[in-house]
């Protein structure tokens, strides 16, 4: 009886210890999406992290992103291939920054506006 006393209180101080565990989150998720048609073309769209390519999206397609909290430059361009217009200018779009905390999960979708295009905060529609 003793010892069912003892492993049962074991049991309970274990679990009383795990969400301290998982509370720890590090990363933050960053979904980026090219669901609308607001970017008029049918050119694929690189998306560069840090610039560096991490990712390529055509219409209605979208990616993500396990990232490590903190600050997260990012770059949009158009991609050169085979279709008519998809080649890329001559002068680098400029990036944006945005600042991740752990356990973020933030969602931007890709947009048009007079400067080119930019990324601009959407609803997760979970």
């Amino acid at each position: 009886m003793r010892w069912s006393f003892f492993a049962l209180a074991g049991l309970m101080s274990l679990s009383a210890a795990a969400p301290q565990a998982f509370a720890a989150e590090d990363y933050a998720v960053l979904i980026i999406s090219r669901e609308r048609l607001e970017v008029p073309t049918n050119c694929e769209i690189g998306l560069y992290l840090q610039d560096q390519l991490a990712g390529r999206l055509f219409q209605e397609q979208s990616t993500s992103f396990n990232l490590p909290a903190g600050n997260v430059s990012l770059r949009l361009k158009l991609l050169p291939s085979q279709a008519p217009g998809c080649q890329p200018g001559l002068l680098a779009p400029a990036a944006q920054n945005i600042t991740l905390k752990a356990g973020d999960v933030r969602k931007l979708r890709i947009a048009q506006g007079a400067d080119g295009m930019y990324l601009k905060p959407a609803a997760l529609e979970y």
